[in-house]
C-alpha cells in the first residue's frame, strides 16, 4: 500500500493572525472589515423596510447594481452616498472616530 504525502492542514485562525502581523495586510484586512459592516447595516435596513434593491436604487438615485455592489462589501463609501442611503430609510448617519 502505497502512502502518499499529506500536507498538513493550516488552521485558518493561525494563518490570519501570522498574516495581521504584516501591517500593510492588516490595513486592508481592517478596511475591508468596515466596508462589510457599513455593507451589512444597509442590507438589514433595507430588509426592515421591505424594499427591493431596485426601488432603494430609485429613492437615492442609483441603480440597482450599484446597490448589489453595496451590499456585497464591494463599493466604498462616500459620506454623500451614505448620507443618502439615511435619508432613503428615515434615519441619522452618525460617523464615529474611535481608538
Amino acid at each position: 500500500m502505497k502512502t502518499k504525502n499529506i500536507k498538513k492542514a493550516i488552521d485558518f485562525d493561525d494563518y490570519l493572525k501570522e498574516q495581521l502581523k504584516d501591517p500593510e495586510f492588516k490595513k486592508g484586512y481592517d478596511e475591508y472589515g468596515r466596508q462589510l459592516e457599513i455593507a451589512y447595516q444597509i442590507l438589514q435596513l433595507r430588509k426592515k423596510k421591505k424594499l427591493s434593491q431596485a426601488q432603494l436604487a430609485k429613492k437615492i438615485g442609483t441603480k440597482q447594481s450599484n446597490i448589489a455592489r453595496m451590499e456585497s462589501g464591494q463599493q466604498n463609501f462616500s459620506v454623500e452616498i451614505l448620507e443618502k442611503i439615511a435619508d432613503a430609510f428615515g434615519c441619522n448617519l452618525k460617523i464615529v472616530f474611535c481608538k
